[in-house]
């Protein structure tokens, strides 16, 4: 049925193409998509006086012949103008609301299935892997990710667990406001576990979608405790420490935690972590490996790495660090004739826009080249890519170019992507945009 929109209601009118991925269940609407958006007596339909749409406001969608598609999350400086949240015209800020605390509430149930020893201090460490000492009262792991926007049917809201710290990113014009904190919280202090909740923005997003600084200080603290921005962490038994005012993403990579840990199982002698950033792979790979060395371009990042193996003792690998550019380093190693028995690459983003896609293949390559010069006769190769622009299969031909190109044989063993707790949607091919392989090179 088509839809009339009515006093001062917004609706936006999107191409055709816009509408037939709607209607196969994407989220996502793009500015060139948009035909026309306005607020007033007829909005779109009708053709009558009309006004501007507010940024972050709820607008129903219709196709080119009026017909209803849902509500959307509007945006009017990102390029992702509309971001679905009901299949239901008309839907206004109050049954928003509800539904984000309904949501919310179910996305943490999930985790409570999908993550069951974060919440029930059930000690096993995920997938096999012997817990370090000095493993927390909880279990092995006491950290994963909440919420992930869309893929929680929440788009533009990401919360992270760490201990008893929640950060939360509110990454839209539509969600980054009072009524939407004030429901998120609501939902987050009814966890007995949560001990503060804090935001934090991604400065890329903030400037992107032209949002105001997050509040300063705690949004949640729980009665009789104090105002904790750090804590300690686990993920399969290793600890890690955090601060919620430092760090990438909401300050570790929750989304590699069961990739460390395959990496651990197939992983041997002498080791070598690029990008470890505070040595999220390193450490996993220094239970099982004799020498370790974790190599990250910031040395901020590498003096927590530090912090956090001396606070594993239990660690029985000589690990060291260096500071310098991936690239670099690589080709010295490779140069000179560095031998490893394992190599793990887990470089950032290198394709943030689809644009980037093509110099960020010609990056994946030289790097996988490089490794695999290095790597000893069936040594272990772990690769990451995080960019989600260049897909699985596009990944896995840039690798096998590099395998080529070093002469080597090269065996998958596994083909692995985020920790469950960052559940990827079918209908949205970019929130598959961790690829992790795990290979024997001859």
């Amino acid at each position: 049925m088509s839809f009339e929109a009515g006093g001062t209601e917004a609706v936006a009118r999107i191409a055709r193409r816009a509408a037939e991925r709607l209607r196969a269940g994407h989220l996502w609407v793009y500015r060139s998509d948009v035909e026309r958006i306005a607020a007033g007596v007829d909005g779109v339909v009708g053709g009558g006086a009309s006004m501007s749409v507010p940024a972050g406001a709820l607008v129903s969608v219709v196709d080119g012949r009026g017909i209803a598609l849902g509500t959307a999350l509007y945006s009017d400086a990102s390029e992702i103008a509309l971001r679905m949240v009901s299949r239901q015209a008309g839907v206004g800020r109050e049954e928003y609301l509800a539904a984000v605390k309904a949501r919310m509430k179910a996305a943490i149930r999930l985790r409570e299935t999908l993550v069951r020893e974060a919440f029930t201090g059930v000690g096993v460490a995920a997938e096999g892997v012997k817990a370090a000492s000095g493993s927390t009262a909880v279990g092995a792991t006491d950290a994963c990710r909440l919420v992930f926007s869309e893929a929680d049917d929440l788009p533009g809201v990401v919360a992270d667990r760490y201990n008893g710290i929640v950060v939360l990113q509110l990454l839209t014009q539509g969600t980054a406001q009072d009524d939407v904190r004030r429901v998120v919280v609501e939902v987050l202090r009814e966890q007995a576990w949560v001990e503060t909740v804090v935001e934090r923005a991604d400065a890329r997003v903030r400037e992107i979608e032209r949002l105001a600084p997050a509040p300063e200080g705690p949004l949640y603290v729980r009665e009789g405790g104090g105002a904790a921005l750090k804590t300690v962490f686990t993920i399969n038994g290793v600890r890690f420490h955090f601060d919620a005012g430092a760090g990438q993403k909401t300050g570790a990579f929750l989304d590699q935690r069961l990739n460390y840990a395959a990496a651990a199982r197939y992983s041997r002698g002498r080791a070598l972590d690029v990008c470890t950033y505070q040595g999220g792979f390193a450490l996993h790979l220094a239970q099982v490996c004799e020498r370790v060395t974790g190599v990250d371009a910031s040395r901020a990042a590498l003096e927590v790495a530090d912090r956090n193996l001396e606070m594993n003792r239990g660690l029985t690998a000589r690990v060291d660090w260096i500071e310098a550019d991936a690239f670099d380093l690589l080709r010295d190693y490779s140069e000179v004739g560095e031998r490893f028995d394992t190599i793990v690459l887990d470089p950032p983003a290198f394709a943030k826009t689809k644009r980037a896609a093509e110099g960020a293949m010609r990056g994946y390559r030289e790097l996988n080249l490089r490794a695999m010069k290095m790597l000893t006769a069936g040594g272990t190769l772990v690769t990451c890519s995080c960019s989600h622009h260049v897909g699985m299969e596009e990944f896995i031909g840039v690798v096998r170019a590099a395998a080529g190109d070093a002469g080597r044989r090269v065996q998958v063993l596994e083909m692995r992507g985020a920790s469950a707790d960052h559940p990827a949607m079918l209908a949205l091919p970019e929130t598959s945009y961790l690829k992790c392989l795990v290979c024997r090179v001859e």
